[in-house]
């Protein structure tokens, strides 16, 4: 089984659950901005990083929080989808 066998099928109204990685601290009042997701601060490799975490209800959502971010200048590092490797949709 190769590993593009174990990616779960997903479409644009699909939920799930995403981490995404921004450069530098948010503090947790942007939590509403952000669709309530989770706010965790963090350090990589001697760099302020913080890490969101939360479950959007689709892509739309998911590129709502991206806008966000990017009108406010946070520098994204990553986005993954955490439900893409699992079981049947």
């Amino acid at each position: 089984m190769t590993q593009e066998d174990n990616i779960k099928e997903f479409k644009l109204d699909s939920q799930a659950t995403y981490r995404i990685r921004v450069q530098g601290r948010l503090d947790h009042s942007w939590a509403d901005l952000l669709g309530g997701m989770r706010i965790i601060p963090d350090t990589i490799r001697e760099r302020q990083v913080t890490i969101l975490i939360g479950h959007l209800p689709d892509q739309a959502a998911l590129s709502g929080v991206l806008n966000t971010l990017y009108e406010r200048h946070v520098p994204l590092l990553s986005v993954e989808n955490l439900d893409e490797k699992g079981g049947d949709s």
